[in-house]
């Protein structure tokens, strides 16, 4: 047998060395943070509950859920122990943040445009009409009633050659 025939076999064997080595590595790992658990520190389960280490036994950990809701799990069901900070960040919505609120962004934009007077003065006039408005009606009002029937017809007429463009016409149904 020839080096370049186990070549391959030893590439292999030395990846699965590797795998096995990080995974171990892993696992303890998870195993000395489930160790420095301590009552009082905020975890997540391994289901995704967040709850207070109330007490510590040798394989099981007491968790304080809630008001009056004490439960028991084993401590390989802890997925991560967590800081005082992210705790209360994550269950109560408290953010420990150094910074000071005026470096914030603010919710809207009236904090950052100073008013001014034609602002001020635009804001009296009556309210926008944004509506769809009929020009031949704004235009002028018809003297006639006579006059204003054939405009009509000829409009009604525009609108009927129109529908027939659009709908392919009646010759192509």
């Amino acid at each position: 047998m020839s080096l370049l025939t186990l070549l391959p076999f030893i590439v292999l064997i030395g990846a699965m060395f590797l795998m096995t080595r990080s995974a171990k590595k892993k696992q303890q790992q998870a195993i000395d943070m489930r160790n420095q658990m301590q009552p009082g520190s905020g975890v997540r389960t391994i289901g995704g509950m967040y709850a207070t280490v109330k007490e510590v036994g040798d394989d099981t950990v007491l968790l304080d859920a809630g008001p009056g809701v004490e439960l028991l799990f084993a401590k390989n069901s802890i997925g991560a122990v967590l800081t005082d900070d992210e705790y209360n960040r994550i269950v109560h919505g408290i953010e420990h943040d150094l910074k000071s609120d005026a470096d914030g962004v603010p919710d809207d934009a009236s904090s950052l445009t100073e008013p001014d007077d034609s602002a001020a003065s635009a804001s009296d006039d009556a309210p926008v009409d944004f509506g769809k408005k009929d020009t031949a009606g704004t235009a002028e009002a018809p003297a006639d009633t006579a006059d204003a029937e054939p405009a009509d017809a000829a409009d009604k007429a525009k609108t009927d050659e129109q529908a027939k463009k659009s709908d392919g016409g009646s010759e192509a149904k």
